[in-house]
């Protein structure tokens, strides 16, 4: 059985000061959030909050230069691990246990969030810092603050409608 603190661990994560909860990316959304985000065998895909890796590992079946999981939680890191492993995609994916906001985005030219607006808030100094001119962002369910978005894509869903953003640095950010 598991103690209230590892299920804690399991479903939020804190990013510099902010709890951020695990919601896994749907199954259903995964293609359009690889063709919104056009991607292609040339871009560095950045998952940022990766959870169990199912978007950077779709990511890698789309034939992306490489995938890169970013997540603060061990336990979550060690799961997509597990699940890019049963893939045999292991050696395909950067696995970058720490804090988002301190790992460097400069080589990502496509970077997914599923975050909550208080943190794409606090994030686009960053993005608008490292990202390169044309680099393409997309967010499920919650908008970056001051970034005007490319396109918005509504999905229905069983229970919701799912709502992507996608947004261009150096368009977006003007």
């Amino acid at each position: 059985m598991w103690s209230f603190e590892e299920v804690m661990s399991l479903v939020s994560a804190y990013y510099e000061g902010a709890r951020v909860p695990w919601v896994p990316t749907r199954e259903e959304l995964l293609d359009i959030v690889m063709r919104l985000a056009n991607v292609k065998s040339e871009d560095v895909f950045y998952d940022l909050g990766c959870g169990d890796g199912r978007v950077v590992l779709k990511a890698v079946k789309e034939g992306v230069k490489k995938a890169v999981c970013v997540e603060i939680n061990p336990m979550l890191i060690e799961r997509a691990k597990e699940n890019a492993k049963s893939l045999n995609v292991l050696n395909k994916i950067e696995f970058v246990n720490e804090d988002f906001f301190k790992t460097n985005l400069s080589e990502a030219s496509v970077v997914y969030m599923y975050l909550l607006t208080s943190v794409n808030k606090a994030l686009r100094p960053k993005l608008e810092a490292e990202l390169k001119d044309g680099a393409r962002v997309v967010t499920l369910d919650f908008e970056i603050p001051g970034w005007r978005p490319i396109q918005i894509v509504e999905v229905a869903l069983p229970m919701r409608t799912a709502r992507l953003y996608l947004y261009v640095k150096g368009i977006s950010d003007k």
